[in-house]
């Protein structure tokens, strides 16, 4: 039986994130591709519900449920990859793949230099004059460069959908003042799945070095790999290397779950 999997996005991203790998793992797994709460194409946010990772992880699990998806193989990227660990907490992965995951700042400067890369995107998101531009593959190549190492490889019909996900994420200011406030992933005591922790190895948004190392004391067991000459967004820089990664992970879990 084909095992169900969930690919979480980041934050002011949608579903279209995964795109470049969606036809490759949907070969291998049942898959469910959400635009989370608050996202440009996700549900709205609840009314009189404060904006946070918590509401975000509550959302996803209403749609795995309406999935009829009790448990799965969770992958996320940045703030899905956040999200995913937080759903494992709560029962409800078979194993995880993050990529790049968010919440594993080690000081208050790193989260303010993240939030204000941020708020920067979001305000140079609704510019007529960027858009034209980055129908030029070595413009799209300079303006995506904190995310993506290879820019140039986003088709150009879909350019103007990652800038319309960044300017349409109507959480995102709540979104980053909550991260400042609650705090970014707790430590967990013990794993309850399998966990690899793929870092992006040209990740000019949170580098490994000012996020990952803390991230990896609060993660006991978890398996840490570099993901070599991919952006922060690594599934348009590197299809491939990505469905690999998940790959590995989903299918040792699936020999492992199925007798000889």
């Amino acid at each position: 039986m084909t095992e169900p999997l969930v690919l979480l996005h980041g934050a002011s991203m949608s579903a279209r994130a995964w795109e470049p790998v969606r036809a490759a793992l949907e070969a291998h797994h049942e898959v469910l591709v959400p635009t989370m709460a608050g996202h440009r194409g996700g549900a709205a946010w609840p009314d009189g519900t404060p904006v946070g990772v918590a509401g975000i992880v509550d959302d996803v699990e209403t749609l795995m449920d309406a999935a009829g998806m009790p448990t799965a193989h969770l992958v996320g990227n940045s703030l899905g990859g956040w999200v995913a660990l937080e759903l494992a907490r709560r029962g409800r992965a078979r194993s995880v793949v993050a990529l790049s995951p968010a919440g594993g700042w080690g000081n208050g400067w790193d989260l303010r230099r993240l939030v204000w890369s941020f708020r920067l995107g979001s305000a140079l998101a609704g510019s007529t004059t960027l858009r034209t531009a980055a129908r030029r593959p070595w413009m799209r190549r300079l303006l995506l460069a904190r995310v993506l190492e290879r820019g140039d490889r986003v088709p150009t019909e879909d350019v103007g959908e990652l800038f319309d996900d960044l300017a349409g994420c109507v959480i995102l200011r709540e979104l980053l003042d909550g991260a400042a406030e609650h705090g970014g992933v707790a430590p967990f005591d013990d794993l309850p799945c399998p966990v690899r922790v793929a870092w992006s190895g040209r990740d000019r948004l949170i580098p490994w070095r000012r996020h990952g190392v803390a991230l990896r004391e609060r993660l006991p067991g978890a398996e840490f790999v570099r993901l070599p000459r991919v952006g922060h967004v690594p599934m348009w820089d590197d299809p491939d290397l990505v469905v690999d990664a998940v790959l590995g992970v989903t299918t040792a879990h699936r020999t492992l779950e199925t007798p000889a």
